[in-house]
């Protein structure tokens, strides 16, 4: 297994309308092929290629004291060298 290094990490509260208008902007910004992430002085200016893979995973896990936490992770990958993948259906 290859070592995984962490370019940029962002975790904050928003309102749900926040997060879909967020959402929203990046979707554009992938369409358009590059994404930039600013933070402070921290920026991260991504190529986003025409094929990606698009990993969609919904998770539960007991945070003892606070209660169960639930999370739906949306994660977009690719390889420098194209990758092929099956098509995910919405239901």
């Amino acid at each position: 297994m290859g070592k995984e290094i962490r370019l940029f990490k962002s975790e904050e509260r928003k309102i749900r309308s926040e997060t879909v208008a967020f959402l929203q902007q990046i979707a554009e910004k992938i369409q358009s092929g590059e994404v930039i992430l600013r933070q402070g002085q921290e920026e991260i200016v991504l190529n986003i290629p025409e094929k990606v893979i698009l990993e969609i995973q919904v998770e539960d896990e007991d945070k003892k004291t606070k209660g169960i936490q639930h999370s739906l992770e949306i994660e977009i990958k690719w390889f420098d060298h194209d990758a092929q993948s099956g098509p995910l259906e919405l239901g």
